[in-house]
């Protein structure tokens, strides 16, 4: 049954125009599927990762930092729709700060970093179909940006999504659209060789990748960080922060008993009885930013030995095709983690980095925090947090989740969070103009006397939130 799927699944991703490179990934993916690999990292085959060397303790000097700068490209992983918060278009295009989208401020931090160290840094997004039209219009409004013979853009694969129950592509003619997925951000390798533009980069001088997720505003192009890896001599480098509880979810690093190799372990490749330790931010202290960095010719000579297939592990999502619609069929999303390419190059490493270049936004709690007034917006496009820890938002999901029902109760912008620790609200409330939270502020529609579950509630200008 599950040589049929294949056939079947190949035949549909080369009727749709899928590069032969991207099939014979998933072709590979899909034979570990059906030999009954699920990516598993149990805890007993893994051991901590001892501390690495921090950011902050590196030193580069100044030639050595603007040359490997130089010799950099920024690609942004810009696949995302945001359908968690209710998007059918790219997360990246969401207004921040003045009227300034996530892909408007990177703009900003490429160009500024160019004239800074009179350096190319081209800037080049990894786009899915869907979000690659509006992406370059938005781009489209930085002229200049554009580095001569290279483009702004690459797409990343489409692939099938397999039933849970024989193996076989999903049929769904209600949409068309959800038989298909994302191979996860592992896609970024192959698709770089596919699209022709890892032996374009190397043809140009180009030497090295800075990679990061494109709603993180945080991961700004460092000539620094630049210099530290060129200077390590690594093929490839994952930037990491120190865990802490909020963080108990995400992959962290760890060093395979086996042959001592740095790997990443995400949540979905840990055994349920493994997952008290897996949550353990005092155990596995170091996670996953995320922002990597890798030698364009080490990838390049792996990626060419292995005919594109890098051989990452496995991740076997268990979805519907509808996610709106519980009674659709179960399906495979076969994925890989782009970070996980950690364990393919000896040799690899990890550097220690500042909180302040991991800022993602995964919630519209997330997306209120960076349009505050927490965070001050430099003219360099980055944005620069005005205390030392961040607050920390929690907004009901009832009533925030999406960004139509989130913007509709923020008319007037975000609260001032200047000097919040916290702003935790439950129930359905309309903020309006120049509220200000202080310390650990609290709105819960239970406190309000004869107020009805689910009623609306509405905040006068200038309304102090304390404790």
């Amino acid at each position: 049954m599950s040589s049929s799927g294949l056939r079947q699944a190949q035949r549909k991703m080369s009727e749709a125009g899928v590069d032969e490179t991207a099939v014979e990934v998933f072709s590979h993916y899909y034979r570990a599927l059906a030999a009954g690999e699920t990516g598993m990292m149990p805890e007993a085959e893994i051991e901590p990762l001892p501390d690495p060397v921090h950011l902050a303790e590196v030193e580069v000097a100044d030639a050595d930092a603007r040359d490997a700068l130089s010799r950099t490209v920024v690609i942004k992983l810009n696949g995302g729709l945001g359908t968690s918060m209710g998007m059918t278009r790219a997360k990246s295009l969401l207004p921040v700060r003045e009227g300034k989208s996530f892909l408007d401020l990177i703009a900003d931090q490429v160009e500024a970093a160019r004239e800074r160290y009179d350096v190319a840094l081209p800037l080049i997004l990894m786009n899915s179909f869907r979000t690659r039209d509006d992406s370059l219009a938005a781009l489209a409004e930085h002229p200049g940006l554009e580095v001569a013979g290279l483009p702004l853009d690459f797409l990343q694969s489409q692939e099938p999504k397999i039933r849970t129950d024989d193996l076989t592509p999903v049929s769904w003619p209600a949409d068309e659209s959800l038989e298909w997925c994302p191979p996860g951000h592992g896609d970024l390798y192959p698709a770089l060789l596919a699209s022709g533009l890892l032996e374009t980069l190397l043809e140009q001088g180009y030497r090295y990748a800075s990679v990061s997720n494109a709603d993180n505003l945080g991961a700004t192009p460092d000539a620094r960080l630049a210099g530290w890896f060129a200077g390590s001599g690594a093929p490839f480098a994952m930037e990491v922060c120190r865990r802490t509880v909020a963080d108990r979810k995400g992959g962290h690093l760890a060093v395979r008993r086996s042959d001592d190799q740095i790997v990443l372990r995400e949540v979905a490749q840990t055994p349920d009885e493994d997952l008290d330790t897996f949550t353990d931010h005092n155990r596995h202290r170091w996670f996953n930013t995320n922002s990597l960095w890798f030698d364009l010719r080490a990838l390049h000579t792996i990626l060419t030995e292995r005919k594109g297939v890098l051989g990452l592990p496995l991740i076997r999502n268990t979805k519907r095709v509808d996610p709106t619609d519980p009674d659709s069929p179960e399906v495979y999303q076969i994925e890989t983690a782009m970070g996980a390419a950690i364990e393919v190059f000896p040799g690899a490493t990890a550097i220690a980095v500042n909180r302040s270049r991991f800022r993602p936004v995964k919630t519209t709690g997330d997306l209120l925090l960076l349009r505050s007034d927490a965070y001050d917006l430099i003219e360099d496009g980055s944005l620069e947090a005005v205390r030392e820890h961040d607050p920390v938002v929690k907004l009901d999901d009832r009533y925030y989740k999406t960004i139509a029902d989130f913007d509709a109760r923020f008319p007037a912008g975000a609260p001032s969070l200047r000097a919040a620790d916290s702003l935790t609200v439950t129930g359905d409330w309309t903020f309006g103009a120049e509220v200000v939270c202080i310390g650990d502020a609290v709105l819960d529609e239970a406190t309000v006397p004869d107020a009805e579950p689910g009623q609306p509630h509405s905040l006068p200008a200038g309304t102090v939130i304390e404790g």
